[in-house]
């Protein structure tokens, strides 16, 4: 983890004055310590509590309410992905951001399968770390094009077996679908992706709901993991 320094650079909390309540679930207790230290400084998020396996997310968040919980990929008893995918059948799930150093390859695709909202590695500066926060609370993601990239980089290329997924997944999509997906992976919004392709907001949204149907996955950050993999040589 990023240490904290006196030359830590935090953009300013939001105007509206809201808090987000964080759930940390990381095996290292020193991971969990460091991210609530960095979390805290930025001044509107709250870290509401920390556990240490899989297994005991769920009953955290029956406990503490968060509205987003940081979860590590791997833990000694339930992993991160199980554990996704235990939060996501919660009635009113909260965001689901992974921890990882992406030593697994098919961590991606695995995650955005259950749910995951964003991705952050481990060695992510306290910036990053506060703004994928900020981001996957307002519902963006927190995994743009570049981070993808970013995230496949460490793995030196995406998984052949990823690859394989995408492609396959991406022959169900109409041409439109591809064309909304690939704009989602460009970071556009749906308001930027309707003037884009004139169409109306809402006809971008069904297409963006069909893609995602389509694909198995849960959100637009699943969208756009799935149109990189698609594209990646």
């Amino acid at each position: 983890m990023t240490p904290v320094g006196p030359d830590t650079a935090y953009t300013p909390p939001t105007a509206s004055g809201r808090h987000v309540r964080v759930l940390l679930v990381d095996d290292d207790p020193l991971v969990c310590q460091g991210l609530q230290m960095i979390l805290e400084m930025a001044g509107d998020i709250d870290v509401v509590g920390a556990v240490h396996d899989g297994d005991q997310a769920v009953p955290a968040i029956a406990r503490t309410s968060p509205d987003l919980v940081m979860l590590d990929v791997r833990m000694p008893r339930l992993d991160g992905i199980s554990a996704c995918g235990a939060i996501q059948q919660l009635p009113s799930p909260p965001s689901v951001i992974m921890l990882t150093t992406f030593d697994l390859d098919d961590v991606v695709v695995r995650s955005v399968r259950a749910g995951a909202a964003g991705f952050l590695l481990k060695t992510a500066s306290p910036t990053q770390i506060v703004t994928a926060v900020r981001d996957v609370d307002a519902g963006r993601g927190a995994l743009s094009a570049a981070s993808v990239r970013a995230v496949f980089g460490e793995l030196s290329a995406p998984a052949a077996r990823d690859r394989e997924v995408a492609h396959t997944a991406f022959g169900l999509l109409t041409e439109r679908e591809v064309e909304v997906a690939r704009a989602v992976a460009r970071e556009l919004s749906n308001a930027e992706i309707a003037r884009e392709m004139y169409l109306s907001e809402a006809t971008v949204k069904s297409h963006l709901a069909s893609a995602q149907l389509k694909l198995g996955v849960r959100n637009r950050v699943g969208v756009a993991v799935f149109a990189t993999l698609a594209t990646a040589r």
